[in-house]
């Protein structure tokens, strides 16, 4: 009985024994291949809109779809624009037919009109002044009244008048426009030319060309629905310009700096690649997890950084998971 109760405790130490080993052992196993760090890539996007508000008129792309810079994605009904560019027009032309006109100076016609003008003044003058002669003898004389006399002086006096306004009248024909005539007018051509420009622009804008080559990953809207300035239609993503982001814990940030480089892998590839840090965040951010406080612990924050496929060839796609298993 007691050997056999010997045997019974014998066997018990030893299964405690085995189930002790075994569990150190999966603890070492699991602890050595168990992820450290565990991330995702993340690619430069572009939103892409417009300047101006109207209609989706036609949409050229599909998601999925690999677009080159400067490639047309969609473009907008601008309506009143075009409306608008007619009315800005009319007044540019306007303004140039007024400029011409200052800087030709006076027609031809206009300038022998102002000398027939200055001759017929220069006759009425000469008649006016041999009759005020004849007219100052006979009052001399006695022969006629003094408001004859009177007259004639009158007469004379505006017909000299009259040739003087003549003179001037046929030296600003010759003379033209003055320097600052010619600068406002040239002015106003200038401005009127500068809001045709900018109507052009908004109209140019209404054709929405891809910002950077990339793969369309979404389109918010239809051919035909209305939209605002600004508004996002198509988002790019620009798959060449990819990175892996990461939060690491603050205790181990001590094995982080810029341009370390590390292995680490990516599942959806079932490939090792090397990264390179390039970014560190200045600043942390709380972990999703805390520590329990009644076994003295403390809260544990975490910083992003950013690190660099240094294999140009692997075809990392957004959302991947890169998993270090040592930094």
């Amino acid at each position: 009985m007691i050997d056999r109760d010997k045997r019974v405790f014998i066997y018990t130490i030893l299964c405690i024994a085995i189930i002790t080993i075994l569990v150190i052992t999966f603890d070492l196993f699991t602890s050595v291949n168990k992820p450290v760090i565990q991330g995702s890539v993340e690619c430069k996007t572009y939103l892409v809109s417009s300047k101006i508000a109207g209609r989706i008129d036609s949409i050229f792309v599909a998601e999925g779809d690999w677009v080159e810079r400067g490639e047309l994605l969609y473009t907008i009904s601008t309506p009143e624009l075009d409306n608008k560019l007619k009315q800005v027009e009319a007044l540019r032309q306007e303004a140039k037919a007024f400029r011409d006109e200052v800087e030709r100076g006076a027609r031809k016609q206009q300038i022998e009109a102002a000398r027939s003008m200055v001759e017929k003044a220069k006759a009425g003058a000469s008649l006016a002044q041999t009759t005020f002669d004849r007219i100052s003898r006979l009052y001399s004389k006695g022969v006629v009244a003094r408001q004859q006399y009177d007259e004639a002086i009158a007469e004379l006096e505006a017909m000299n008048a009259n040739l003087l306004a003549a003179n001037a009248e046929y030296s600003l024909a010759l003379a033209g426009a003055t320097s600052e005539q010619r600068e406002i007018v040239a002015a106003k051509y200038s401005e009127a030319s500068s809001v045709v420009d900018e109507v052009n622009l908004y109209i140019g804008d209404s054709k929405v060309t891809a910002p950077a080559s990339g793969i369309v990953s979404t389109i918010t809207s239809n051919s035909g629905e209305l939209i605002g300035t600004g508004f996002p239609v198509i988002t790019i993503t620009n798959t060449d310009e990819c990175w892996a982001t990461f939060n690491i814990r603050e205790d181990e940030m001590e094995q982080i700096e810029y341009g370390k480089r590390f292995k680490a892998f990516i599942p959806a590839l079932k490939s090792w690649a090397e990264f390179n840090v390039y970014y560190i965040a200045s600043e942390a951010d709380f972990a999703t997890w805390t520590a329990t406080r009644a076994r003295g612990g403390f809260d544990i924050k975490t910083f992003e950084i950013r690190a660099k496929c240094r294999d140009k060839s692997l075809k990392i796609l957004p959302g991947m998971s890169v998993i270090i298993y040592k930094i």
